[in-house]
């Protein structure tokens, strides 16, 4: 993993969005790009630190998305947090492929480690994300609270969030918030053909990677607090097609004796996939 390269910079909202690179060692020695939008006092004198919220983009997108369309960054300068947005694949892994469809491989990383060839080598994303990047931010000295970390995301993002969150340890984040989400990758046609290709043991791996099968096994309030606000438009073609499946997470939060403070599932009507 090399240090951060400053590619460019934008004045925003009183902050700074900056584009940078690195090389990987977590996507197996590839450059990696990422956004961060910088609220103005982490750029001020006297090194203090914002929190972050980690923004995971959806199928198809790179880390330009969010950055450009999310509208993040008024609200972001308001509370003084800085925004990070990862790409959503390695890029130029050169495994067979990847460039086939746009569900799977390039732009279609679904936030996970994956143990299949050929792709185990480069799409381990879920340690890009979790790991890597905090690690080279916290690094480059850009005054931001690392520790102090929410994750959000859309679509694709928004089962890498729902995942992450869930998947680490109890406090790693303080909250996660998603838009359109794939709840239920194992019983999804999207999570499916992702899973059955990442990983050597399909979908058995990939209930590791399942929202729903995570809040299953979280025990409840008892063993875990959790926060959690999902929205999903009625008006969403891949919510009627049965690709994202909240109620399924809905459930599964009621199984385990979650309230509706603690797993909020919004359904708003009319709303599609988009992400602005």
């Amino acid at each position: 993993m090399s240090s951060l390269e400053q590619k460019s910079s934008n004045k925003c909202c009183d902050g700074e969005l900056r584009k940078y690179s690195f090389t990987s060692s977590a996507l197996g020695g590839l450059s990696a790009n990422l956004n961060v939008f910088l609220p103005s006092s982490a750029l001020a004198g006297g090194g203090k630190k914002v929190p972050v919220l980690y923004y995971l983009a959806g199928l198809t997108c790179t880390e330009d998305n969010g950055a450009q369309k999310g509208g993040f960054h008024a609200a972001a300068a308001e509370h003084q947090i800085a925004v990070v947005y990862p790409d959503t694949s390695p890029r130029g892994a050169g495994a067979a492929g990847e460039d086939e469809a746009y569900d799977f491989g390039t732009g279609a990383g679904f936030y996970i480690d994956a143990t299949k060839e050929p792709f185990a080598k480069h799409y381990q994303m879920w340690t890009h994300v979790t790991k890597e990047i905090p690690d080279v931010l916290s690094k480059a000295g850009l005054n931001l609270d690392t520790s102090n970390a929410s994750i959000t995301g859309h679509s694709m993002g928004g089962h890498g969030a729902l995942t992450i969150y869930l998947g680490s340890p109890a406090g790693t984040y303080k909250s996660v918030s998603a838009f359109a989400p794939i709840c239920h990758p194992t019983a999804c046609p999207w999570g499916k053909k992702a899973f059955q290709g990442y990983f050597a043991n399909g979908l058995t791996d990939g209930s590791k990677h399942d929202a729903t099968e995570l809040l299953t096994a979280a025990g409840g309030p008892s063993a875990r607090n959790v926060d959690i606000l999902i929205d999903s438009g009625t008006g969403d073609n891949f919510y009627k097609d049965g690709q994202l499946l909240p109620e399924d997470l809905a459930k599964a939060a009621m199984s385990a004796g979650y309230d509706d403070k603690q797993v909020q599932i919004r359904l708003q009507d009319g709303y599609d996939h988009s992400c602005e």
